[in-house]
């Protein structure tokens, strides 16, 4: 008996599959599979990897970071759309700690590495914190580090700043954003705003 009526019910459920395909398409007999439904519609197209260079498209820029004694310390991308750029850093062999994280003017990263300038400031920009500042990176005990940062101080553009370029550098110590409170000192002085007392420069990548 009941044989007799699930057949008729399993009948009518592929009629009605074969019904809603799209022309020329049977429906699948493969268990766990749904044949497409027809809509009437065209399917949208995907545009989420491509990159059309046009306005509002991605752009993406890459580094390896290299310590002083020249051997590679990890890498940085930076990937950008319209006014924000997305900062991805993953670091290694590095000393445990924060440690002061920013862009530099200028695309060099030789010797001390004191070649890739002055922190980064946009066309327009003097204030403190300046624009190539970033979060710290925190090491972990095993020397590596990752870090994704979102900002809007600067664009894809102004890292690749004319002819000179910028650098990302890594810096022996943490960054303390200028932020000594008053009962320490009536202000920071010039060279705490420039360099957060970051100390020397452990690493360095020419952005490109």
């Amino acid at each position: 008996m009941s044989l007799r009526v699930v057949a008729p019910m399993v009948a009518l459920a592929a009629a009605g599959l074969t019904a809603c395909s799209p022309p020329n398409q049977e429906a699948s007999d493969v268990p766990g599979t749904t044949p497409a439904v027809w809509t009437g519609m065209a399917a949208p197209a995907d545009h989420g990897s491509e990159d059309h260079g046009g306005e509002g498209a991605s752009s993406r820029l890459n580094t390896v970071l290299k310590g002083a004694d020249g051997k590679a310390a990890g890498t940085a991308t930076f990937v950008g759309d319209g006014e924000t750029v997305v900062v991805t850093v993953a670091a290694n062999g590095l000393e445990p700690g924060f440690h002061g994280l920013h862009i530099h003017s200028v695309g060099s990263c030789e010797g001390d590495f004191t070649s890739a300038g002055g922190h980064l400031q946009v066309a327009g920009h003097t204030g403190h914190p300046a624009s190539g500042d970033l979060p710290s990176l925190f090491v972990r005990e095993d020397g590596t580090a990752n870090l994704t940062a979102t900002t809007d101080a600067f664009t894809i553009e102004d890292l690749q700043n004319d002819d000179k370029g910028t650098a990302i550098v890594v810096h022996a110590g943490a960054d303390n954003f200028a932020n000594i409170p008053t009962r320490y000192a009536p202000a920071p002085d010039q060279a705490t705003l420039d360099t957060g007392d970051a100390g020397a420069r452990v690493a360095c990548g020419v952005i490109k």
